[in-house]
């Protein structure tokens, strides 16, 4: 099997049984390419066509050199290795390759950054600053409330359909990553707003588009489908609005969300269902972000932690 077959087989393997997303796939092979084109450029390749069955030993690890020349960050670096890592092992499983050279390489160490967050009072002011006598303003406040109150990705709120909310469970049924379904919880004045939005609002927006079968529930100003950077817009606009200069985004509001309920005791399990983290370890990130709170909290309230006035006529 040559390169362009090989890849082209793993292509549908992604699609059809991995259901990764046309970005996730495209990243992928656009990985699997680059990996071929060094091999040939350094030699490393025994055959153009099929240089990505037959390379050096060390072929490998000079490709991770060469990446960390061009001076790459480790999780880009990380990332390429997790794509032709999965190349490969798609290979072995289908007999195609006798083994998985990316499996046991070294991998560059990610440093650990904490995600950035959007403090409460900043968050507050945000809603305040949307008009709820206009259409688009009503909109942005119940974009807020669900990015904010479900901690949704900005993807989960842009392909949000009107029959993924219960309204009398007061719950959305959200459709996440690797097509994995999650129950998120909407709060009484979001499910209320919503409903008011879907009923009048966005009614307004939908008529101005010519396709009037569009089930999103959040929709832009011409009344198509809102996309991610326009989420991104709203939300530029929200803190301009709000007489603000700070960067934001939605993943910002995302892990504010998740630190916001930490701080306030739930529990780590039920909030990595909330934010449908496959792995727990993921979700702990936040028990890091919200050690400041716990710090505060337990001066406050253990004892010797509480300064004391010295006593003058101890003995010194």
């Amino acid at each position: 099997m040559n390169n362009e077959d090989a890849i082209k087989e793993f292509e549908i393997h992604l699609s059809s049984i991995k259901n990764y997303s046309n970005n996730t796939i495209e990243s992928y092979i656009r990985t699997i390419n680059d990996y071929s084109a060094f091999l040939i450029e350094s030699k490393s390749a025994r055959n153009k066509d099929n240089s990505l069955f037959k390379f050096s030993v060390r072929a490998p690890q000079n490709f991770v050199s060469y990446l960390k020349n061009k001076d790459y960050k480790a999780t880009t670096i990380n990332q390429h290795i997790s794509a032709l890592s999965s190349f490969y092992q798609f290979l072995v499983k289908e007999n195609l390759f006798d083994y998985n050279p990316f499996m046991e390489l070294d991998t560059p160490k990610r440093p650990k950054k904490l995600p950035e967050l959007i403090k409460e009072e900043e968050i507050k002011a945000l809603f305040n600053s949307c008009n709820l006598n206009d259409k688009l303003g009503y909109r942005n406040y119940c974009i807020l409330g669900v990015l904010y109150g479900c901690g949704l990705r900005v993807s989960e709120l842009c392909n949000l359909k009107i029959k993924d909310i219960d309204f009398n469970d007061r719950t959305i049924k959200i459709h996440g990553k690797g097509s994995k379904d999650r129950i998120v919880i909407m709060y009484d004045e979001l499910r209320d707003c919503l409903r008011h939005y879907l009923t009048t609002f966005r009614v307004e927006l939908l008529y101005l588009s010519k396709d009037l079968e569009n089930n999103n529930v959040f929709l832009n100003k011409n009344g198509g489908s809102l996309s991610r950077i326009g989420v991104r817009k709203i939300l530029e606009k929200l803190v301009r609005d709000a007489g603000e200069e700070y960067h934001i985004s939605p993943h910002m509001i995302r892990h504010s969300f998740a630190t916001a309920m930490l701080n306030r005791g739930f529990d780590l399990r039920s909030l990595q269902e909330l934010l449908g983290h496959e792995s727990l370890s993921t979700t702990q990130i936040y028990t890091h972000v919200s050690i400041e709170q716990v710090r505060s909290t337990y001066n406050s309230a253990f004892p010797r932690a509480k300064k004391e006035p010295k006593n003058k006529n101890s003995n010194k």
